[in-house]
């Protein structure tokens, strides 16, 4: 991405949740390993308290959300608080497409809930990667259109 604009992971808040670790795991990886300089994490939490630097990171960011059930918590906080979801990943639906593993464990996941997770994160990575084409192809519209 060529300006300060950043993709936006906010995942689930789900403590105590399996699927909410692995949500929160695939969040790590992408923005921590993977995609640190073209995402950043925005926790649940400070959406649901309403903080005005997190609000105001998703209101001018495309986000990804990655829910841990059916609430959708992470979706629904996005759009309350002004934000567009450029995707929404459902752990839960993650899990089917990857049947094999297996996610146990709560504080630390276990071999088949870090694959998962990794899965997770590399769809989510190439959606990033998506979305950053796309933001570049429309600044270099915006550019060929005053040039015209």
């Amino acid at each position: 991405m060529t300006d300060c604009r950043r993709v936006v992971i906010v995942p689930c808040s789900g403590i105590g949740k399996t699927y909410g670790t692995v949500s929160r795991e695939a969040a790590y990886e992408v923005t921590e390993g993977t995609r640190p300089a073209e995402t950043q994490i925005v926790p649940l939490s400070l959406l649901v308290l309403g903080d005005e630097e997190a609000r105001a990171a998703v209101a001018g960011n495309p986000a990804v959300t990655i829910d841990g059930c059916k609430l959708a918590c992470a979706t629904k906080m996005v759009k309350e608080s002004g934000g567009t979801v450029a995707q929404d990943f459902a752990v839960l639906d993650v899990y089917r497409r990857y049947k094999h593993f297996k996610p146990q464990g709560i504080a630390e996941l276990n071999e088949g809930g870090q694959n998962l997770a990794r899965a997770l994160a590399d769809e989510i990575a190439a959606v990033v990667d998506d979305l950053g084409t796309k933001h570049s192809d429309d600044a270099r519209g915006s550019v060929e259109a005053q040039d015209a």
